[in-house]
């Protein structure tokens, strides 16, 4: 079997030569390995073969995670639906939170941020393939709810993230990427005071390479680091 350092070998060339492809710098490609169900153990393992970034679908399971790593020189996301009354756990336990989709939400993440006296950086989650059963906000609200979020105090906006609906051709993902990437230009043209439209959070296993050729910045990777989920 393969181990986990030859994995993310792999992963990691795999990005390079998706982002050369269509001329990016790959640097400006940021791979957040996805940890749901892995054991702290060979998260460590990771961390030990060069990943920094980790990404967590559940509180609870996240926090032991974050314990067990504590010594570790490492970043850890949300990316999973948060509750707005999980937030007050979030705020302490991640750098970044990609899934904030309500005025409701950010305005609980922006009271436990000042609680802990700190600002809590966030990507505002897009619906983009219109999915009554996805979180997001739907594409049309997003600049409204994103200058909503700009006027608190200790929320920093940092860009968009999308789940879009799942195809087991990626291509046919493609045009959902598109619509994020547009989205966030459309934004940045807007020049909300406070946010920063610099990361693009999309695309996992199956797909990042088109993801890559989109825009992303952050890519979301488990299966191809960790095998499939138990």
């Amino acid at each position: 079997m393969p181990t986990i350092a030859k994995n993310i070998e792999q992963v990691n060339s795999s990005i390079c030569r998706a982002a050369e492809k269509c001329g990016r710098n790959p640097e400006t490609v940021k791979l957040v390995a996805v940890t749901k169900t892995v054991e702290a153990e060979r998260i460590k393992k990771a961390a030990a073969a060069g990943l920094d970034r980790f990404g967590e679908n559940y509180i609870q399971e996240a926090r032991e995670k974050i314990e067990a790593l504590a010594d570790a020189n490492v970043s850890w996301h949300f990316i999973g639906h948060l509750q707005s009354n999980k937030a007050k756990y979030a705020v302490g336990l991640f750098d970044l939170i990609h899934s904030v989709d309500s005025l409701k939400l950010a305005k609980e993440i922006d009271r436990q941020a000042a609680r802990h006296g700190r600002t809590q950086k966030i990507l505002v989650q897009v619906n983009v393939g219109d999915e009554e059963q996805k979180s997001g906000v739907k594409k049309e609200a997003a600049v409204d709810l994103i200058r909503d979020i700009a006027a608190l105090e200790h929320i920093s906006v940092q860009g968009l993230m999308t789940m879009p609906p799942f195809f087991d051709a990626p291509e046919k993902v493609r045009p959902c990427f598109r619509k994020l990437a547009k989205l966030q230009k459309q934004i940045g043209r807007e020049n909300i005071a406070g946010v920063e439209m610099k990361e693009l959070s999309m695309g996992m296993t199956g797909d990042f390479e088109v993801a890559i050729a989109e825009g992303a910045t952050l890519v979301r990777i488990g299966t191809a680091i960790f095998g499939e989920r138990k």
